[in-house]
């Protein structure tokens, strides 16, 4: 049964208060105990840091199930091979529409900005250590996708590997006919199982968020609101820009639709937006994208696929990252470094879902390719949270358009 407008915007108004209270309380510690030992500091922050830890742990502990029972289901359902290429066909085309135009929009915007032409940094020595990390192999890139042991894959939350798993298992039950409809009908049931059991763990969601602000501005301090704003500002302004080409891409294909799918997304945006993980929203989009009117069989193949492949706001930030570091250290790259840059991205990027702070392990990455100091990721360490909320919650919007996209373009929007 769907909540009522009611109980969905007093579920948001306590997000919001749990954000303003940790943020209070935040600097209260911070004022009051700032100076003491590090020792003093972890003892009064780990329970509040545990909160955040005990919410995630939950999210992380369905989100795999989920993806591999509702994808199965999603590809199952679609019937026979050519459905499930017809609707893998135009959601792959969206996608790699979608991460050419996110990657390139951090380019031009960090080459407009420059955010890091002032820093002037010395270039660190040979001996410096740097953060430990390779360049991306084929044969790593490769075994990223394709798992060993799907109980591998989903115990260390690979979400790339999973999809990889469900949609050969949902094409070979699809393939069964009717002796896979037991097999679809087991794993529905699963599904909507684990929805439920969503629906209690986001009861906890307001006092993850409290704990998560709290523990982030008191060993911070209010500080890390201004520290670096500059950077801070112009990659927002970037996800403004990015938010408004999203929307008008929506609005050519579901018209004015556009405002009640962002209403029935705000919640998952901003539980994404508030715990640095579009993750956590997942379960919660999943519910609002049905409620919205996509049809249940096109949400449950296109969204896991989403949180693989359709990471829009890590993906503007990876190049906006990567290229910020090299203006701090003074280093000019041409037009076609960066070019290359991106294209190595579009790769890189992939599957990066359920890897904490996956975004910052691609930009290491892609500094050690290009021969760009690695010490430089440093320089985002102290306000990745504060990036990564905005990242997380564009992450969610974007999703759920291609979603929305995908449902119109197969005339399955009610």
């Amino acid at each position: 049964m769907a909540d009522s407008p009611n109980k969905n915007n007093r579920f948001t108004l306590y997000i919001i208060l749990a954000m303003v209270a940790g943020v209070v309380l935040g600097f209260i510690l911070n004022q009051n105990f700032v100076g003491k030992s590090p020792d003093v500091q972890a003892k009064i922050l780990e329970p509040f840091s545990l909160l955040a830890d005990i919410f995630l742990r939950l999210i992380k502990m369905i989100v795999a199930p989920l993806v591999f029972t509702t994808l199965v289901v999603g590809v199952a359902k679609q019937g026979n091979i050519k459905a499930v290429g017809r609707i893998g066909g135009k959601t792959l085309l969206w996608f790699l529409g979608g991460s050419f135009v996110s990657l390139f929009l951090g380019m031009v915007l960090v080459n407009f900005f420059e955010p890091g032409a002032a820093m002037h940094l010395p270039m660190p020595d040979a001996t410096t250590a740097t953060t430990a990390t390779s360049s991306l192999t084929l044969r790593d890139f490769i075994g990223h996708i394709f798992p060993t042991s799907i109980f591998e894959a989903m115990s260390k939350n690979e979400i790339l590997q999973v999809v990889v798993f469900s949609l050969f298992f949902g094409v070979a039950t699809a393939a069964l006919g009717e002796k896979g409809d037991i097999v679809i009908r087991a794993f529905d049931a699963i599904a909507h199982v684990i929805l439920k059991m969503t629906g209690y763990i986001m009861k906890f969601a307001p006092v993850a968020v409290f704990g998560a602000m709290t523990a982030v501005i008191a060993k911070q301090g209010l500080g890390i609101l201004s520290t670096y704003s500059k950077f801070i500002g112009e990659f927002y302004v970037g996800l403004f820009i990015l938010l408004c080409i999203l929307l008008f891409a929506a609005y050519l294909f579901i018209k004015t639709r556009v405002f009640s799918l962002l209403q029935h997304i705000k919640e998952p945006a901003l539980i994404a937006f508030s715990t640095n993980s579009s993750e956590a929203a997942f379960p919660k989009l999943l519910l609002e994208l049905e409620r919205f009117g996509c049809d249940e069989k096109v949400v449950s193949f296109v969204l896991p696929l989403g949180y693989s492949f359709n990471l829009a706001g890590s993906m503007m930030y990876m190049t906006f990252a990567s290229l910020f570091i090299a203006q701090s250290y003074g280093m000019h790259l041409d037009i076609g470094t960066q070019i290359s840059m991106l294209l190595v991205l579009m790769l890189t990027s992939k599957g990066i879902a359920g890897v904490p702070r996956a975004s910052l392990v691609v930009v290491a990455g892609t500094l050690a390719t290009f021969k760009i100091p690695e010490a430089g990721l440093a320089l985002l360490l102290g306000i990745d949270p504060l990036l990564d909320m905005g990242r997380a919650s564009m992450n969610v919007i974007g999703n759920s358009v291609a979603t929305a996209v995908v449902c119109k373009l197969e005339n399955s929007l009610k």
